[in-house]
């Protein structure tokens, strides 16, 4: 009944998905399986064309899948191709201290880079089957609160990560933005704190802008944003937001992947449904048409 419930909240909201211009709404899927490691996706990739995906859960695994979709490029279908538990640097299972696994970005050479929370860190995989490489960590890593720290993790068309936590540490404190260049993380910009919103997802477009999605929990549902910025240097330049979301209009969206789909740049986006029974796994996307 809960789940139902909620269902029709999103239905109800369905004529505020977006309270801008800057997006137009395409559609969303609600996203299904039975086993026991689906549900939780806090990380979304996908492939230039449109066609695979690679999700992320908070609980410690990993999903890739292919997109089915209609002559409108709506989706129809997701089917999982795999679906397994991420490794440790010495084991073939994640201990439960180290699982809350929440940002995700991969590499053009097939590198898979994730951020964590609970212990504070961003590993590297050289497949989604491999052990994890441990990497540097910033000190300021270790003082981030506890389960609202890198949230978002993304990769520049230059090889560098970025990463921004969720919380600032203050209502009017901004966000910093980490990079790591591949020697040492540093911290080269902020961006601004506006409203009750916090980052949970970041993704570099083809356009090389910066795309960050944050979420907003009002109590009985969520409302989304996504801003963009101009990258220029270590500038953040050109904030525009995108997208506002009404509340109940989609679930707890989470995951963000830009890509252009021939026409237009498309945000893809997927929630986390943390494994309860009255949330959704669901797949939502926009176009963005400023």
């Amino acid at each position: 009944m809960l789940r139902s419930s909620l269902l029709a909240l999103g239905f109800i909201a369905s004529f505020t998905q977006s309270l801008l211009a800057e997006t137009q709404y395409i559609g969303s899927y609600l996203w299904t399986s039975n086993d026991a490691l689906h549900g939780g996706y806090s990380g979304l990739e996908v492939t230039a064309d449109g066609t695979s995906f690679t999700a992320l859960s908070d609980h410690g695994s990993i999903a890739t899948g292919q997109f089915l979709r209609d002559t409108m490029g709506v989706i129809t279908d997701a089917i999982t191709t795999n679906l397994l538990g991420l490794k440790g640097e010495a084991q073939d299972e994640l201990r439960y201290v180290l699982q809350d696994s929440e940002g995700l970005a991969i590499a053009d050479d097939g590198q898979i880079y994730v951020s964590f929370e609970g212990k504070h860190r961003v590993w590297k995989y050289a497949s989604n089957t491999s052990r994890a490489t441990n990497m540097p960590q910033h000190p300021a890593f270790e003082k981030l609160q506890s389960n609202s720290s890198l949230e978002a993790l993304a990769i520049t068309k230059s090889g560098e990560l970025l990463t921004v936590p969720e919380r600032s540490g203050g209502e009017t404190v901004p966000f910093p933005l980490y990079r790591f260049d591949g020697k040492a993380w540093d911290i080269i910009s902020s961006i601004p704190r506006r409203g009750n919103y916090l980052p949970v997802g970041m993704d570099i477009g083809p356009d090389g802008k910066l795309y960050l999605l944050e979420r907003w929990f009002r109590g009985i549902g969520f409302s989304s944003r996504v801003r963009r910025f101009d990258m220029e240097d270590t500038d953040l330049t050109n904030e525009i937001t995108l997208l506002e979301s009404g509340l109940g209009a989609h679930d707890n969206l989470e995951g963000i992947a830009v890509w252009h789909d021939g026409t237009s740049i498309r945000l893809t986006m997927i929630s986390d449904d943390n494994f309860k029974p009255f949330q959704v796994t669901e797949f939502v996307e926009y176009r963005v048409t400023d």
